[in-house]
C-alpha cells in the first residue's frame, strides 16, 4: 500500500503507537512492559534528548533507568557529564558522606547536576544501591569542565603521576597555562575559550606538546604504576589523560575556527569512554543528546560539514548490541540560543510540518513510544519523509529509520527546576544566571 502513495501520511497508524502512563519515575512500570522484546539482548541503550536540562527528559531517563536495572538487570548509567568529576558522583550513589549540593554542583559538570529532577535519579540509585546485591555506577562520558578547561582531568594525571613517579616532578609550567583558562561552569565557557585564545601561539603549542609527553609516560610506565598505585587508579589517569588530550584538540580547533574538526574528536573520545565502561558492566544505560547517540552524521549549527557522532562508532563496535531511543517534543519550554545572556529556556513553538517532531505530535496527545523496526510499511513511509528533527530551537537533516531504533514523544516539555542544595554548592555566576532567570 504504501510505496503507491504519492504522498505520506501526516500520522502514524494507531498500531504504531504505545502510549505511556506516565513519566513518575516511582510508578509501576508495568506500561513498559511492551519494550521488553526491543532491549532483548542489548548491552547499551541509549537514551537521547532533545535539548538539555526538561524536566521531563530527566524523568523519563530516571523511569527508563529504574526499568532497565529491575526487569533487565543493567549494571551502570553513563551520562554526558565531565568523566572525571563523575567519580564523585558514583562514590555517592554508592553511599559515600559527601553533601549531595557539592556533588550536584560539582560532581555533574555543565549544569546537569543544578536540577531537583537529577537529584531525584541520583537519590534513587543511592537508595536501589543500598539494597542491592549488584550496584548501579554512574559513569560520565564527556571531556570535562563544561568542555572549556583542562583543569579538572588535567589533576587526576598529574595526581597520579606524583603517586607513581614521585622521583620524576612534572614541571608546574604545563598546569601554569591551563590555568589561564579556567571555566568555573557553563557560564564561563565563552570566558575560556577568550582566553585561550589570547595565549600566544608558541604557550598554546608548548601546552599540546606537554600533554602528548604525559601521555607517553603514563604509557611507558604502566607496569610500574599499576605495582605504585593500583590498576583502578592507573586506569582512571589513562582515561583523565585521553580526555586532556581531547581537549586540547578541541581548544585548538575552537580557536582557528573549525567547529566540526572540534566536534569530531569530541564523538570519538566520548565513544571511547562508553567502550571503557563496557568493560567494567555487563549491561550500560547511556543518556546523551540525541545528536550524540543516533547512528548517523548530525548537522550542527555552524559547522561546514555533517560530523561522525559517537552513536555511529558504538553500532560499528557493538552493531545489535547497541539500542538507540531517541526523543521528540511538541510545545513548552526548552533550552535557547540566550543561554549566555541569561535567557535559559524560551518558548517551543509546535513543530514545523513535514518534521519528525510534527509527525509524532499529529500521532498522539500524550507521551508514546514506537518502535521503528516494526513499523508498516505505510508508517515507515511517514517516518522516512519526515526528513528533519529539532534540537531544542534548531532543525537538522536526519532519516530516523537509520539514526534511531525507537522514538519517545514527549508532547510538552517544561524548564527542570533549579535545586537549592546544588545552586548553593555552584559558583557565583551560576546562583546569579539562575536569580536573574527565575526573577523575569
Amino acid at each position: 500500500m504504501g510505496g503507491d502513495m504519492t504522498t505520506a501520511p501526516d500520522r502514524l497508524g494507531d498500531q504504531a503507537v504505545v502510549p505511556l502512563r506516565t513519566l513518575d519515575p516511582d510508578a509501576p512500570l508495568d506500561d513498559l512492559a511492551h519494550l521488553d522484546r526491543a532491549i532483548g539482548d542489548a548491552r547499551v541503550v541509549a537514551i537521547g534528548e532533545s535539548a538539555h536540562y526538561n524536566a521531563e527528559s530527566y524523568r523519563l531517563r530516571h523511569r527508563l533507568l529504574r526499568y532497565l536495572v529491575e526487569r533487565h538487570g543493567f549494571t551502570a548509567y553513563a551520562m554526558e557529564t565531565g568523566a572525571c568529576e563523575a567519580w564523585l558522583v558514583d562514590d555517592w550513589v554508592r553511599g559515600g558522606a559527601q553533601p549531595v549540593g557539592r556533588v550536584l554542583a560539582e560532581g555533574l559538570t555543565s549544569l546537569m547536576g543544578s536540577w531537583t529532577q537529577m537529584r531525584e535519579h541520583l537519590e534513587w540509585m543511592r537508595r536501589h544501591n543500598a539494597a542491592a546485591s549488584t550496584p548501579v555506577g554512574f559513569y560520565g562520558i564527556d571531556l570535562g569542565c563544561a568542555n572549556a578547561s583542562l583543569l579538572p582531568a588535567l589533576d587526576v594525571v598529574l595526581d597520579h603521576l606524583a603517586r607513581a613517579e614521585p622521583e620524576s616532578p612534572v614541571s608546574p609550567a604545563l598546569r601554569a597555562t591551563a590555568a589561564t583558562f579556567p571555566a568555573t561552569s557553563a557560564f564561563a565557557i565563552p570566558q575560556a575559550l577568550a582566553a585561550y585564545g589570547q595565549l600566544p601561539v608558541e604557550r598554546r603549542d608548548a601546552l599540546t606538546a606537554g600533554l602528548a609527553e604525559l601521555a607517553a609516560r603514563l604509557r611507558a610506565g604502566s607496569l610500574d604504576h599499576v605495582r605504585r598505585t593500583g590498576a583502578e587508579d592507573y586506569e582512571r589517569a589513562l582515561r583523565a589523560m585521553a580526555n586532556t588530550v581531547t581537549l586540547d584538540v578541541v581548544l585548538r580547533g575552537m580557536a582557528r575556527g573549525d567547529l566540526r574538526s572540534a566536534a569530531l574528536h569530541r564523538d570519538t573520545t566520548i565513544a571511547e569512554t562508553v567502550e571503557w565502561v563496557l568493560g567494567r558492566e555487563r549491561r550500560v544505560v547511556l543518556a546523551a543528546h540525541n545528536g550524540h547517540i543516533q547512528r548517523q552524521p548530525v548537522t550542527m549549527p555552524g559547522a561546514a560539514a555533517p560530523v561522525t557522532t559517537m552513536g555511529m562508532r558504538l553500532a560499528d563496535r557493538l552493531g545489535r548490541d547497541y539500542l538507540v531511543i531517541g526523543t521528540t517534543t511538541a510545545t513548552g519550554r526548552t533550552l535557547g540560543p540566550g543561554f549566555f545572556a541569561g535567557e535559559l529556556f524560551e518558548r517551543l513553538p509546535p513543530p514545523e510540518p513535514g518534521s519528525l517532531d510534527a509527525l509524532m505530535a499529529a500521532s498522539h496527545d500524550g507521551p508514546f513510544t514506537t518502535d521503528l523496526r516494526t513499523l508498516s510499511s505505510r508508517d515507515a513511509e511517514a517516518v522516512r519523509a519526515a526528513s528533519r528533527q529539532r534540537y531544542g530551537t534548531y532543525y537538522a537533516e536526519v532519516d530516523p529509520l537509520d539514526a534511531y531504533d525507537l522514538l519517545v514523544h514527549l508532547p510538552y516539555v517544561t524548564e527542570a527546576t533549579p535545586d537549592p542544595d546544588a545552586l548553593t554548592a555552584s559558583p557565583e555566576e551560576v546562583r546569579a544566571a539562575v536569580a536573574a532567570w527565575q526573577a523575569r
